[in-house]
């Protein structure tokens, strides 16, 4: 490429990030990672091509200016990272509230479909939960234990090994949206079936009362989680399917960091839930109350961070 025409092509741009630094103006930590990534990689493409022309040499002063600026601002990370969870996380929620809405319909509407299969069909949860763990299930109902499943391993060992599959399987469903919005939908719907199923199950069995208390201790995030997971997913592929005014590419990378932002957000509300899980869930011995504040505290979270939070910081916080 001519030199003419490396500069024509960008030079609106470089003002436009020249201004941008004369200001100081703040910019996020994303925003300023892709100008650094864009300045970088034009400043490797001059320096191979124009190695001693003027262009190079004001792409050098232009990215140091900016790194620069970056290292001098290293001490704020700590606030960033506040930010982050205080209001990139709930502002991205509310913007795709409409994904985060769909998820939770697929999702009620699967467990639904779950529940009447069992009921209308006996052999439907070996087909959906296995036939081990289904025989596994009905031996310890019979012993009167129907929670032991949570009590065979170490606690710590317990809580790393749900705390790793709570995760991965929050990046399962983001990552389905490469394959768009509807692969997720299948991937909601087949949790949602499981979980079902495993209601209508334990109710079939008589054990739901004393068994349903004891799951949704760790549950009530557990399976929002998904529901949120899920909807980062909806919104990931959404970019691929509805791009709008964007090109494919440009929509699909943008929804890919607003759905990102939104499964990174639920990391530590999987890591809560498997702690639970593989600490208190097994204590089959603890009264309802206890149970009952545990859930009551975790769905008192849920609902407001992921739904009052982002409609109070986006009508009136930014005030």
């Amino acid at each position: 490429m001519r030199e003419s025409v490396f500069i024509k092509q960008n030079i609106s741009k470089w003002r436009e990030y020249e201004y941008l630094l004369s200001l100081n103006k703040k910019q996020t930590p994303t925003e300023k990672a892709d100008m650094y990534i864009d300045l970088t990689s034009d400043l490797a493409f001059a320096q191979s091509h124009y190695p001693n022309a003027e262009i190079t040499s004001y792409l050098n002063d232009l990215t140091l200016k900016l790194h620069n600026d970056v290292y001098k601002e290293k001490h704020e990370n700590w606030r960033r990272i506040i930010t982050f969870w205080t209001r990139e996380v709930p502002e991205i929620i509310w913007k795709e509230r409409r994904s985060l809405l769909i998820s939770l319909i697929i999702f009620l509407v699967s467990i639904a479909i779950g529940i009447f299969s069992t009921i209308h069909d006996e052999t439907f949860p070996r087909l959906i939960l296995g036939d081990n763990y289904v025989s596994m299930t009905l031996e310890n109902i019979e012993n009167e234990k129907p929670m032991d499943v949570y009590g065979n391993d170490l606690e710590a060992i317990s809580f790393l090994e749900i705390m790793f599959n709570n995760v991965r399987v929050s990046f399962m469903a983001f990552t389905f949206g490469i394959f768009t919005s509807i692969a997720v939908g299948y991937f909601l719907f087949a949790n949602g079936v499981m979980v079902g199923t495993f209601i209508a199950f334990l109710f079939a069995q008589g054990v739901l009362g004393e068994s349903w208390t004891a799951i949704m201790l760790h549950g009530t995030l557990e399976l929002s989680a998904i529901v949120i997971a899920g909807g980062a997913g909806i919104a990931f592929g959404n970019g691929w399917l509805f791009p709008g005014s964007y090109s494919r590419i440009t929509a699909l990378k943008l929804s890919a960091k607003r759905g990102l932002k939104i499964v990174l957000g639920t990391v530590p509300v999987f890591v809560l839930a498997a702690f639970i899980e593989g600490f208190f869930t097994r204590h089959v011995e603890w009264s309802l109350s206890m149970k009952l504040s545990i859930i009551g505290l975790s769905a008192a979270f849920v609902i407001f961070y992921y739904v009052i939070y982002p409609y109070y910081l986006t009508h009136h916080g930014r005030k």
